[in-house]
Parts: C-alpha cells; structure tokens; sequence
C-alpha cells in the first residue's frame, strides 16, 4: 500500500527529534483546513526529461502555495496562551500569506514583516487574508529586527518561515501525500529550496518510506552567483552568503537555518542549480503545456529536471520516476507585464 512505514527513520539534530510519527500528527492538524493537492502528469515535459514525472500541484493550495501547510501545523500547535497574542512573522509573500490565514482560522491577530519590495499580488493577498503589515527593508536582519520589535511591542509568538519542527512536519505532509499518491514508486524527487523547510520536511516523509529515495533541491543561481546550498552541500558545512541572491524566484531568497541545514546536510543528495533564463523557460513550457501558471520559484524544480546537470548526474534509467514539486502560483502579472501585453494586443486590432 502507498505511504505505509517502510522504515523506522529519526531525524536527530540541533537539538531536535523529527520522526515519520511527527509527519503523520502535523496531517491531522494540516488535513483540517489545507487541501490534498492532486498530482499532475505530462507526456510533453516528461518526454523533453527523458523521463516519467510527476508533478505534485501545490500550485493549487490554500494561498496559491505550500506554506499553508507549515504555518497551520505552527499555529495549531500552539496552546491557547501562546496563541492569546497573535503571532508574528516575516517573508517575502508566501509563508507571510498563510500565516495570515492560518491565523485568521485560529481566531488571533497575524503581524506580518515583508520587504519593501515584495510582490504587489502577494501583499494584496496578505492583506486580504487579515494580516497586519509592516514593511522592512531588503536584508534578512531588516526582518529579523522588525519581527523582534513587534514580538517585543505585542507579546505575539514567532512563526518561523522554515526553522521550525512545526514548520518542517507540516511542509513534510506534502511528501507523505506524495508517496502515497505514487504509490511510493518513485526513484527520486526534485523540490525548489531556499530556507530548506519544504525541503527538509520532504526529505523526511519520502527517506522514512523510501529510504533510496533521491532528494534532489533545486536552486536559483541569480545572476550575482549567490547559490549557498549548493556552496554549502559542496563544502559541507552552512556557507551563507551575505549577498541577498538577485533571482526572479523571489520566494528562494531566504537562507537555511541551523535545523533545516542539519537536515539538507544528512538527507538531500544533490543540488541543481539554474539559471535565470532556464527558469523563464520553465514557467513558459509549464503554462504551454500545462495550461498552469507558476511563480518562477515553483519553475526552478522544472528547470533543474531538464538540465544538462540532471542528466549528467542522474542516469534516465536508474532515476525513471521523477517527482517534481510545483509549489506555489502567485506570480506577479503586473510585474512581469503580461496584462499589457494582451492590452496592446487587442487594442491594436480596434485600431
């Protein structure tokens, strides 16, 4: 039977115990409010792999992306007197989004740090879903100190975006529905990383099952090079550039934490990393052939599947089955000019 325990895998570091039982308790809070999302196939981009993939569409999640599930299984966590206060929290849009909601379901107050410039959709969003903003500056210290002037002001509880057990069992929900879903039979699965919560989680739920499962993350080069995964899992130990990476995929700018790194280190067993045009490319063939639309932070799991690198590395034969998470659409139209452009269009045949 899919997603039954084939190994009695812990995960022990930083203080920290995660086990396959942890995933399981974070579904019966997660399953209560977030959806089950479908997986996807595509004889197009399967064939252009040179494999069989399937997508798991958290495209179509709560929010419009993954962290849904971290941040439910965080906040209803939490005892009545944590939770009394409200809860805080910063991100570039999406993790922001859901605790919004998710705190919104709860019943609390959300105080939510974003960076100035962070997507106009997913700030829209935010608000929408009850959260209160404040604006920060680009750097993670910019957030970090804000987050600590409001818990300090209001007494709220923080909600890490990724260096969190909570956080990490609830995105782990998203590679135990996966197994299941597959039936356990895939060889390796390639997730898009940035904090490394999803991917942590994920690398937890599929090892405890499958425990020759490949976990492959798949990174943003940006174009001032600032790959620290890659640089970390090279050097083997956390290298953190101090360089916010420039990247279109604005949801993979965090860095690792000390407990998602611990477990990247034991358990991811490579990483890819793309380049800005690969992950246009990837968003487009998606929307083509997919008739979905994706952030670029969700295309950078696509664009590493079709990399020279994947091939390389990862021989079509012995990695057939693929798993490739597409996690998250709240793409920016106005950033990215597509509502004009089809204004332009129209306007010219009235013309």
């Amino acid at each position: 039977m899919g997603g039954e325990r084939r190994s009695e895998y812990v995960f022990k570091g930083e203080g920290e115990e995660i086990s396959l039982d942890d995933v399981y308790a974070a579904r019966e809070i997660v399953s209560k409010h977030a959806k089950r999302t479908p997986v996807f196939t595509n004889e197009t981009i399967s064939s252009l792999a040179e494999r069989e993939l399937s997508f798991k569409m958290e495209v179509f999640q709560k929010t419009g992306s993954f962290k849904i599930r971290g941040a439910l299984n965080a906040i209803f966590s939490l005892s009545d007197e944590e939770a009394a206060n409200g809860v805080v929290t910063h991100s570039s849009g999406n993790h922001a989004q859901a605790t919004a909601l998710a705190a919104k379901l709860r019943g609390i107050p959300a105080y939510i740090v974003v960076p100035e410039n962070a997507p106009k959709v997913k700030v829209k969003a935010i608000r929408g879903y009850g959260g209160q903003i404040t604006f920060c500056g680009l750097t993670m210290q910019d957030r970090e100190d804000a987050c600590n002037k409001i818990q300090s002001e209001k007494g709220c509880t923080f909600v890490a975006p990724f260096n969190q057990k909570e956080t990490i069992c609830g995105q782990a929900t998203i590679g135990l529905e996966l197994m299941e879903q597959t039936d356990c039979g895939l060889d390796a699965i390639v997730v898009p990383i940035s904090g490394g919560g999803m991917t942590s989680g994920i690398a937890i739920a599929a090892k405890s099952l499958n425990p020759n499962i490949k976990i492959i993350a798949a990174e943003p080069r940006g174009v001032n090079d600032a790959a620290d995964v890659h640089k970390s899992k090279c050097a083997g130990e956390l290298q953190v550039d101090a360089a916010k990476p420039k990247t279109l995929a604005d949801g993979l700018q965090a860095k690792m934490g000390n407990l998602t790194w611990a477990v990247v280190k034991e358990l991811v067993d490579d990483v890819i990393v793309v380049s800005e045009e690969e992950i246009v490319q990837a968003m487009q063939l998606i929307y083509e052939r997919m008739k979905v639309v994706v952030e670029p932070s969700a295309a950078v799991g696509v664009a590493a599947t079709l990399s020279e690198e994947m091939r390389q590395k990862f021989d079509k034969s012995e990695y057939r089955n693929v798993g490739v998470i597409l996690c998250g659409g709240n793409a920016d139209f106005s950033a990215v000019g597509f509502w004009d452009a089809w204004t332009k269009r129209w306007k010219s045949f009235a013309s």
